[in-house]
């Protein structure tokens, strides 16, 4: 990217790929509808890991839509959406965490089989989704995120599977509680990629801002008396 492109003015209007904001919404809607669906399969199951998923499913459908939002602007403007939600993707982290450290205090082992069907099928959306985003990765911080976002996911449903089994095998919480730490965790991490990318694209934007004009006052000698 040329310097003149780095900041807002001169990008202001960026060609968009019709084929990426086409994937943006199929994700979005996809998200949206598998929040609902591992809400209540949570509720039902008792498990802290389902629970998690399905607040990154949400937390996902809006960065989906941010992300559509902003398609077209500036890189700035980008810049500024992405660390909207890399702040999104830090609190999920911390919240998991903390649900997980509370879980681990007064949980009961949750219900394994509906874990691991539940699990299966939002890895099967999360696995698409982030096969569409794949081509997509190497963007500005705004379509990084979106990619970190949906590769996250699909890791996660898969731990969430590996949990199902661990408390099946077991009869314990401790896998379902572990595995949302870690989901946690993941969220944090990829929250701080995104931030420090975003920080890079919006510092040359900062840059080009048009300096201060300074103010020149004209010296006169002292009249001698």
């Amino acid at each position: 990217m040329s310097a003149c492109c780095s900041n807002d003015t001169c990008s202001a209007t960026p060609a968009v790929d019709p084929v990426y904001r086409r994937v943006l919404w199929i994700a979005l809607l996809l998200n949206a509808l598998m929040f609902v669906v591992e809400l209540g399969a949570s509720w039902r199951s008792g498990s802290v890991s389902l629970m998690a998923d399905s607040i990154d499913f949400f937390g996902d459908a809006a960065n989906y839509g941010l992300s559509l939002a902003v398609l077209g602007m500036g890189l700035a403007t980008r810049a500024k959406a992405a660390m909207v939600k890399a702040a999104c993707m830090g609190a999920f982290g911390m919240f998991v965490i903390g649900r997980a450290a509370w879980g681990a205090h007064v949980g009961a082992p949750p219900e394994a089989v509906t874990m691991g069907a539940v699990g299966f099928l939002a890895l099967l959306v999360n696995a698409g989704v982030a096969l569409m985003l794949f081509r997509f990765r190497t963007g500005d911080s705004n379509m990084r995120s979106v990619w970190i976002c949906s590769r996250n996911d699909a890791i996660g449903n898969i731990a969430v599977m590996l949990a199902a089994l661990g408390v099946f095998g077991t009869g314990s919480a401790w896998p379902d509680l572990l595995v949302a730490a870690i989901m946690g965790i993941l969220s944090l991490t990829g929250a701080w990629t995104v931030l420090v990318q975003a920080r890079v694209e919006l510092r040359p934007s900062q840059s080009n801002q048009a300096p201060v004009p300074m103010q020149f006052v004209k010296l006169t000698k002292p009249v001698r008396k």
